[in-house]
């Protein structure tokens, strides 16, 4: 029965690597695992995944965070805030030619902490910087490498349905005393931030010895970024967007600067959704158009992310209905190492090969994470490894949505996009690995 589990999970992700819809697939491998479990008398009944997809549904502040988090990215988008913050960071670029490329690396992540959509930060960012690039005569694939290389900065926003679902877990399992995701994102920042940089470093030496860097292309007939020139920067709307991930810094355990009960996630971000619907008044928008925008981006929130988390947790039942959760956790108990090691090389390599850690990150963390003492490991260093794994593989992969829009702005082959990509991404997931369960 363990075998014919095995097989169920191989084959759940050869479908979503074929791009069948992750929720569905991840749905009828669960009902399929339960309903073998219960041939073998297993006390996880098809009641019991069910209620589990819809407890998923309902979860409380996990639910609030994503939508509201959606909803507050939609609103930024449509009043031009985004654009604002965009241009305000990329155009000292191109006075220093030297940290073009890493310093198009490490906007693009910082960016992707606040507007957590490694698809939206690629569109609205790429439509921006590689133009401006390219203009600097960087080689276009080069221009899309080091967008697409910073489209991982996510995984530290509080706005990504990771931090919170480890928050939770870690609350349950007594580790941290609220289910409160700045927990998480204070614990992971700094290795995050660490592998980000080496990152980037990579990528810039990369450049250097593959002379694709500012300068590299004879194309004289490149027309300049007139945009990035011409586009006048409103300092206030650049800030608005950074407003509720300030907020929740300053209000976080470790600052303690505002109640942190009172600026929760969704809280910050309504604040943050209120500032835009005064820019839109203030610009002549249509503030009904920006609240539509909102909701939204509050139902795509709840639509893609919330009832993926539901579907993952179904599948995660029909795991532990046949006995392979206890067989894996009885098998990483062994040796810690290979709980490390499985946390990483895991979501890692699925999200290389699906193009979405979300499928991979989600089950790994529902179905082992909880079991993280066993490992003798905290939940928040499992779990945020895995999410943080399935993070760098997808910016390495040739198939994500990130790297097709950035390739269809540079006009570039998204495979030629990724090889540039993985040495970088090989190097951050070790030195984040190494940042979480070492120095952790």
């Amino acid at each position: 029965m363990l075998w014919i589990g095995v097989a169920i999970v191989i084959l759940t992700f050869w479908f979503i690597y074929k791009n069948y819809e992750a929720r569905l697939v991840l749905v009828i491998s669960g009902v399929l695992m339960t309903i073998l479990g219960q041939c073998v008398g297993s006390s996880t009944t098809l009641e019991v995944a069910a209620n589990a997809f819809i407890k998923q549904l309902v979860g409380g502040s996990l639910v609030t965070t994503i939508v509201t988090v959606m909803g507050f990215g939609y609103v930024m988008t449509y009043t031009k805030c985004s654009d604002h913050l965009v241009h305000a960071l990329v155009r000292p670029l191109t006075k220093v030619p030297m940290v073009v490329i890493p310093g198009a690396v490490m906007i693009t992540w910082v960016l992707n902490i606040i507007l957590p959509s490694a698809a939206g930060i690629a569109a609205s960012v790429g439509v921006l910087l590689i133009p401006a690039l390219i203009a600097l005569k960087v080689r276009p694939v080069m221009a899309a490498a080091a967008v697409f290389l910073g489209t991982w900065g996510s995984v530290i926003s509080p706005g990504l349905m990771f931090n919170p679902q480890v928050a939770q877990i870690a609350h349950k399992a007594g580790e941290i005393s609220s289910p409160d995701a700045m927990i998480v994102i204070m614990a992971e920042a700094v290795p995050a931030a660490a592998g980000a940089v080496v990152a980037a470093i990579v990528l810039a030496m990369l450049c250097m010895f593959l002379k694709e860097g500012v300068g590299s292309t004879a194309n004289d007939n490149v027309a300049s970024d007139e945009e990035l020139k011409n586009f006048k920067v409103n300092p206030i709307m650049a800030l608005i967007p950074v407003v509720p991930l300030f907020l929740l810094v300053i209000a976080s355990k470790q600052v303690g600067w505002l109640p942190t009960k009172t600026f929760s996630v969704p809280i910050c971000m309504l604040i943050g959704t209120a500032l835009g619907m005064i820019v839109a008044l203030v610009r002549k928008q249509s503030v009904g158009e920006a609240s539509k925008k909102f909701c939204r981006g509050a139902g795509d929130g709840f639509c893609d992310v919330v009832v993926l988390m539901a579907a993952a947790a179904m599948f995660a039942a029909g795991m532990k209905s046949i006995g392979l959760t206890g067989a894996i956790v009885d098998a990483m108990k062994g040796s810690q190492e290979v709980a490390m090691f499985s946390a990483v090389i895991g979501p890692y390599i699925m999200a290389t090969v699906c193009g979405s850690g979300n499928a991979a990150a989600l089950a790994f963390n529902e179905a082992i994470t909880p079991y993280a003492a066993d490992f003798g490991l905290t939940v928040v260093q499992l779990g945020a490894v895995a999410q943080m794994a399935a993070g760098i593989g997808r910016t390495m992969s040739p198939i994500a949505g990130g790297v097709i829009i950035l390739a269809g702005i540079a006009g570039v082959n998204p495979i030629e996009v990724a090889k540039r990509t993985a040495l970088p991404c090989i190097a951050a997931v070790i030195v984040m690995a190494v940042g979480m369960f070492v120095f952790g």
